[in-house]
């Protein structure tokens, strides 16, 4: 019954607001309704034959045809550091240099079948310990400009916080249970700039063979979007057995230049004993000097115990499990833009828990000497008790989790698009 009755809630949340689509779709962004950023370079396209008919909006934006895109990153870096901090060395410490180099390829391609039928298939490969990995798979359907549909294997988040992404239900998974990548069918409904979203989620390990089978192998949700001038709603709730069951409520909006976000959890815990908790954040974002200076600051509480959430593969980090931070918690956020050649930036990462007497501290800068190729250095540090979460969980490089490392990072990448349209 418990399963059945979210079911419906969801469904409700989904049809409710069918009758309202009187909306033009020049109201709509329509790369938004897939996730899509905008091509980086420009697709050559075929001179367009005369049309006896109309064309639509949407037919105008996602013609019918390919585009093959190909990219390559390298990353190569060192990070020396210790098991220990420099004031607490006493001869015993253990010094490890960090290295690592790692180089990627992809090659993707979008198959636009017609206006309403899509489909997108990302294949990697990397060095070191060469393997092929298959990225996105997902296909886009779209009934009657109304109904947008996406399923395959890839990644998709909610929630606003840069810094403690609580609010993001999606990445939460069971302390035991399927935890790899995400495979998602998502239907969504625009509504004006808004709209309802409903998914179907699973982490099993489809790639080896896996099919979901039982009820706890997947997961269901769903969120409203509530967007006016002055302000932007959420409202989301997602249930997998042996986990939580999760509501969400956040806000976002602009005041006198200044970027004031809101975000709630409640978490019940239905597959145990109904016990509640609670966790919510305040935070704010602001430019100065012309967008030279970007400040954020954040303060969060989390009420809830022993939970987990999935962090995707990073340049510098392997995918991996990990606990979610409790108590009160504070973050600060600085970045400088030079002027001039090299877009030299400087930032500071701050992470405090005080309840735990636990800080995480990251000053670096970042430097673009020629086109392509960025140059990062940085001096990630755990600060307060030893017993602290930014003392056990460094997110340091080939899992070594010391809390006091210098890291010089070297990157080149770049990418390129070509298309063939009707």
């Amino acid at each position: 019954m418990k399963f059945f009755f979210v079911f419906i809630t969801l469904l409700f949340f989904l049809f409710t607001n069918l009758a309202a689509q009187e909306d033009s779709l020049l109201d709509r962004d329509i790369d938004s309704l897939f996730d899509e950023p905008p091509p980086e370079t420009q697709v050559k396209e075929e001179p367009a034959k005369r049309e006896t008919r109309p064309v639509s909006i949407l037919g105008s934006v996602r013609r019918r045809g390919l585009t093959l895109g190909a990219s390559f990153e390298f990353h190569g870096g060192l990070a020396p550091g210790w098991d220990a901090r420099p004031w607490e060395f006493n001869g015993e410490e253990v010094y490890s240099h960090g290295q690592g180099v790692k180089m990627n390829a992809s090659i993707s391609l979008d198959a636009q079948m017609s206006e309403v039928f899509r489909a997108r298939t990302v294949v990697n490969f990397n060095i070191p310990s060469f393997s092929f990995e298959l990225g996105d798979f997902f296909f886009d359907y779209n009934f009657f400009d109304k109904v947008f549909v996406r399923a395959g294997k890839y990644e998709h988040s909610w929630g606003i916080s840069p810094n403690y992404s609580f609010t993001n239900l999606l990445s939460r998974v069971p302390s035991e249970g399927p935890s790899g990548s995400s495979y998602v069918f998502k239907v969504d409904v625009p509504i004006g700039i808004g709209g309802v979203q409903a998914l179907f989620m699973t982490r099993v390990n489809m790639m080896g063979g896996v099919i979901p089978e039982h009820r706890k192998d997947l997961a269901f949700g769903g969120k409203y979007n509530l967007a006016f001038r002055w302000a932007d709603f959420d409202l989301g709730i997602f249930y997998q057995d042996e986990m939580a069951t999760r509501g969400t409520f956040s806000v976002k909006t602009t005041i006198w230049d200044i970027e004031l976000y809101n975000e709630w959890l409640v978490a019940v815990s239905t597959h145990q004993n109904n016990e509640t908790s609670f966790a919510v954040n305040f935070g704010f974002g602001r430019e100065f000097f012309n967008e030279k200076l970007d400040i954020n600051g954040e303060l969060f509480y989390n009420g809830e115990g022993n939970t987990y959430f999935y962090r995707p593969e990073t340049e510098i980090r392997e995918a991996e499990t990990s606990p979610f931070i409790e108590g009160f918690n504070i973050a600060l956020n600085l970045l400088y833009r030079f002027s001039g050649k090299g877009d030299i930036r400087f930032f500071t990462k701050l992470l405090y828990a005080p309840m735990q007497n636990s800080l995480q501290l990251v000053p670096g800068f970042r430097l673009t000497p020629v086109s392509h190729i960025e140059i990062y250095a940085a001096v990630p540090m755990a600060l307060g008790s030893k017993d602290g979460y930014y003392y056990n969980y460094t997110d340091d490089v080939n899992n070594l989790n010391r809390p006091f490392r210098v890291m010089f990072l070297v990157t080149l990448k770049g990418n390129v698009r070509a298309g063939y349209f009707y």
